[in-house]
């Protein structure tokens, strides 16, 4: 702040005068500040305002203060719901399978690439695995759908012709969890490795020179130079995917959802939406109240782990 001239050398703050001079000096610096901070209000601070209508049994003609107050009515309704362990466990598989199987695959794809010696070959296959991020949900789920086909599809071709059976993978309970996260994986783990790359290339080259001189390969180079380095980048986007563990992707999970595997599909954000919204007589109320309790649970997780990263670290994010 001190930058904008709001303080005075002597710590002192402005006069009314001083700072109309200050504005029409830096006018510039604070319409750039302003613009974030207005996105920050007013889509994430100000929609904090509807959260208390999952204390309310919300009617639109009422509106939000006019509705009557049911404390934790609904967070009861919510617990005692058959469904809830269903769309519970369904969630926390996917999250923690996607996680597992996604966290590490940007962090190999990015030492491999920064310790190619081609660096045409190394520029062509990071365009490549970055551009499928730019796929369209929709799209991405089509595809899914035509390569998962048990008649036509690639996969179940290839299945075939190495003597297998064809499958159905869309109809079957492990056959989403499976779908669902390896593609997620195709899509975005090339633009995951942008960020590594980052780290990598920050990384101070006299540790490699001096570790040349002692003899070290490659592989030694890396393992211990280059992953130590990018530990703490490493830990803090943990933290973060910690805290989205029970958001998972609705649209996604929506246009792969069927009949047949609707036991595995039906998580959180799709159950969410298909009593708040998709039904003829809309629970707003409840629909909040399970969308709250989705948020509840990862900032708690958030904080545990950056707990964790922070007692056993030196990196968290706060």
């Amino acid at each position: 702040m001190k930058a904008l001239g709001i303080v005075s050398k002597s710590g002192s703050k402005k006069r009314p005068g001083e700072l109309k001079r200050v504005w029409q000096q830096n006018y510039q610096l604070w319409l750039i500040i302003l613009i974030p901070f207005a996105w920050l209000i007013l889509f994430k601070y100000w929609p904090m305002y509807g959260a208390q209508i999952a204390f309310r049994s919300y009617r639109a003609i009422d509106g939000v203060w006019g509705s009557k107050w049911v404390g934790f009515a609904n967070f009861t309704k919510l617990f005692r719901n058959y469904m809830f362990p269903r769309i519970i466990k369904n969630t926390l598989i996917v999250s923690f399978y996607q996680l597992l199987v996604s966290f590490p695959f940007p962090i190999i794809l990015a030492l491999a690439l920064h310790n190619s010696l081609h660096s045409k070959f190394k520029k062509s296959v990071q365009m490549i695995t970055y551009m499928p991020h730019f796929i369209s949900t929709v799209v991405l789920v089509g595809m899914i759908m035509q390569f998962a086909n048990p008649h036509v599809g690639l996969i179940n071709k290839l299945i075939v012709a190495l003597g297998g059976t064809a499958q159905d993978f869309m109809a079957s309970r492990t056959g989403f969890y499976h779908m669902y996260v390896w593609s997620n994986v195709w899509q975005n783990c090339g633009w995951g490795t942008i960020i590594y790359l980052a780290a990598l290339s920050s990384v101070n080259m006299d540790l490699h020179e001096a570790a040349m001189i002692d003899g070290a390969g490659r592989f030694k180079r890396m393992l211990y130079i280059d992953i130590p380095c990018i530990i703490p980048t490493a830990i803090v986007l943990l933290i973060m995917d910690a805290g989205r563990i029970m958001a998972i992707g609705f649209e996604k999970a929506f246009l792969m959802q069927n009949l047949m595997n609707i036991s595995s599909s039906e998580i959180i954000s799709t159950y969410a939406y298909k009593v708040g919204l998709a039904q003829a007589a809309a629970d707003f109320s409840y629909s909040t109240t399970i969308s709250l309790f989705n948020s509840i649970v990862n900032m708690i997780l958030i904080m545990i782990v950056n707990s964790i990263a922070a007692k056993w670290g030196e990196t968290s994010l706060w």
